[in-house]
Parts: C-alpha cells; structure tokens; sequence
C-alpha cells in the first residue's frame, strides 16, 4: 500500500510531463502560424507580380466595383422614390391650394368704381362753373383735380391720385346740396372734406391690419394701408384683395411650415406701392417706404420679389407670390379693357422693333416679360447687353406695366454646311 506521500509524487509527474506536452504543442503551432505566414506572403507577392497591382490598389479596386454595382441599385430606388413624391406632391399641392382659396374667401364683392357724379340739371353744371369759370377753376386748384362737364347730367373727376380725387367726389356731392357754391366756400369744404378723409384712411389702415392679424403698427403706415380703400388694381379693391392675398398666404404658410409673421407681413405690404407717391414701380416705391420705417429685411424681400423682378431669396417670398397670383386670378377678381391689355402689348413690341438690329419681339407675361430676337450680324455680345437695357428703360417710362419689366435679348448664330450631293 502506498503512502500519501508516494502519490503526490507521482500526480507532480505526471503533471510535469502534461506541461511538457502542451510546450512542445505551443512551439508546433508556432511554427505552423509562421510557415503558414510566410506562404500567405509569398502568394501574396506571385498575386501582385501577375496583376501589376498592389494590396491597396486591389482594395480599391473592389470598393469601386461593389459601388458600381451598388449604385444602379440604388439610383433605380431613388427614381422610383422621386416618382412616387411626385406623384403625392402633385396631389398634396392641389389640396392645400383649393383649401387655401377656400379660406381666403370673403364675405362681400369687389366693387367697380368710376369717379363720376351726376347733377339734376344745366342750371348745377353752371353754378358749379360760376362766373367767368371762377368756381370750377377754385375747386380743381383746392383739390388738384380736373373736371369733365361735357357730358351732359354726369360730372367726371379726373387725377392718378385716387385719395385726391376721392376728396373732390365727397366735397363735390357737399357742394351740390349746398346752396352757396363760391371760391371760398369750396377751400372750406374741401379742407374738411380732406380731415374727414385722413380720419377714414387711418380707421380704414387699422381695420385691414387688424383683420389680417396684423397689431401695433405706426399710425402713418396705418394711413397709408387705408389709402388702399380708394384704390383698385384692374377693377379690384386694393382692402379686398390685400386681405383675400393674405388669409390665402397665411393658410399656405400653416400648411408648410413657413414662417406665419413673415408671410403675414409681407401678404398685407406687398402692395403698398400703388399708393406711394414718386418715380419707379409699385414694387420699388414699396420696398424704399418699408425700409424708412424699418421693416426687418424678410419682408421687405416679399415684397421686393412678389412679382419675380428679382430671385426667391425665401419660402416666404415664393408664398406671397403665390397667394397673390391666385388672388387676381380668382374669377371675377378683376377687370380689364382687354383692347387696351393688347394694345398694351403691341406697344411694347413697337418700342422693341425700333431700334436697329431687332428683328422681332415678343411680349407676354402680362406686360411683365419681353423677348427680342437679335439679328447676329448686326451686333455683337456686349451691344446685345446694351440694347437690352435701353429697351427696358423705354417701356418702363411709356407705358404703364405692374413690376419691372424684364428684357431678355436672344442673339444665335448658327453655321450650317450646304448639302453635297455624290
């Protein structure tokens, strides 16, 4: 029988000859894992040798055939994916555009005006004129408008300046019921007439600003936005359509995500213009009245830009274009001698075909756009550009056209070889 002694010593054996088992394992497997790199190398420098490529170059060279590969896969959804928006976009569009007309609309007509009074008899026409002309000759310096007797029964005020000729309508319907018709009776009369005005243009202002959402506006620009209600744009009330324009910009700027303040804004000045005094358009005049009361930039560009005289700078400004083009595009909104529209257009092509070197011209966009085709041998590039600016200049001095008129002069040369027959 063996002692506890005698069997630890052989455990202790045995495991010194399993350790010396696992070493020799170890160095077996080393040698192996160096044999087997060195066999990886040497394939690896035969595989260089016969592509004439390196490691990294092989690399790239698989990265560019799994993206070349990739990417058919890839433009085919994303073509699929555009279609499908276009699809969506061209339908969600149509939505939000009908959703937004029907809630710009409101509850009363555009009304047409004429400034025209009619008198009971000759026997007014002649106390209006007085003797020699002195009251006719008083009241137009008073007010600063012309008068048309020739008609018989109507009396027609004449002036560009709708608040003027808005106080001599009123003033002149006072006078017709007042029995005192002379110089100085009419200075009075008018002079009141005109307080009463300013009192209805600043009470007009802040109604419209009010029911567009608009609060705390300075009392002078109030004034100018209720000029508005003596205004009419092709037989459109200038009130009507501003507020119309805006609830149909606001609605778009709800249903996109725009900036509501800023289209707001620029929905109820983008008009403004029309009821400045001064030299330019509608647009220009706007946008210089803004900036001395210190309008922020954002709106100032809505209106800079509602007629696309310069490039959407915003969403915004892309918005207030488009709720005004459906506004006066709305049937019924507005009206226009369309004799006059076409001789209009006529007229801006006679300016063009003036000058030498024109060959043609063609005006569209409502006025708002000309093209001029230029006769290649007779110009080069630069008096292209020239011409197209005198142009520009001409049409805006002699006719009336809304916003800036924009002149793009096409001039191409083509060199084709006659036919040769075999």
């Amino acid at each position: 029988m063996s002692s506890p002694t005698d069997d630890l010593i052989i455990l202790e054996k045995k495991l010194l000859e399993k350790e010396e088992r696992i070493d020799k394992e170890k160095e077996n497997l080393e040698r192996e894992r160096k044999n087997f790199e060195r066999v990886r190398e040497e394939y690896k420098e035969k595989l260089q040798k016969v592509s004439n490529i390196t490691t990294e170059e092989a690399t790239q060279k698989l990265l560019e055939e799994l993206e070349r590969s990739e990417a058919e896969r890839l433009a085919k959804y994303i073509r699929e994916k555009e279609d499908e928006a276009k699809r969506t976009a061209n339908k969600k569009v149509q939505e939000i555009l009908a959703d937004a007309m029907r809630h710009g609309a409101l509850d009363y007509i555009v009304e047409y005006t004429v400034s025209t009074i009619k008198i009971p008899d000759e026997e007014m026409k002649g106390r209006i004129i007085g003797k020699e002309g002195r009251n006719i000759r008083a009241f137009e310096q008073a007010t600063g408008v012309d008068i048309d007797l020739d008609e018989e029964g109507v009396i027609r005020l004449s002036s560009f300046d709708q608040v003027r000729r808005e106080v001599a309508r009123r003033s002149l319907e006072k006078l017709l019921k007042d029995t005192r018709i002379q110089p100085f009776r009419i200075e009075e009369v008018v002079k009141q007439t005109k307080e009463e005005v300013e009192k209805i243009m600043l009470e007009e202002g802040e109604k419209l600003a009010h029911a567009a959402g608009v609060y705390n506006l300075q009392a002078e620009l109030l004034a100018i936005l209720g000029r508005f209600k003596f205004r009419t744009s092709y037989g459109q009330n200038l009130i009507v359509h501003t507020l119309e324009e805006t609830k149909i910009g606001v609605h778009l700027a709800h249903e996109i995500g725009a900036d509501v303040n800023i289209v707001r804004l620029g929905c109820l000045f983008h008009d403004i213009g029309k009821v400045v005094e001064g030299d330019g358009s509608h647009v220009k005049l706007g946008v210089e009245l803004l900036k001395r009361f210190n309008i922020p930039d954002p709106i100032v560009n809505c209106v800079a830009e509602h007629h696309e005289d310069k490039p959407f700078t915003s969403i915004e400004s892309i918005i207030v274009s488009t709720a005004d083009s459906i506004s006066g595009a709305r049937p019924g909104a507005r009206y226009e001698d369309y004799e006059e529209y076409v001789k209009r257009l006529r007229e801006m092509e006679d300016i063009a075909k003036r000058y030498e070197g024109v060959e043609d011209a063609y005006a569209f966009e409502a006025g708002r756009e000309l093209r001029v085709i230029i006769n290649p041998g007779k110009m080069n590039d630069s008096q292209t550009t020239v011409i197209a600016q005198k142009i520009q200049d001409e049409v805006s001095r002699a006719l009336a056209v809304p916003g800036e008129v924009k002149v793009t002069a096409i001039r191409e040369f083509r060199a084709i070889s006659p036919e040769t027959s075999f």
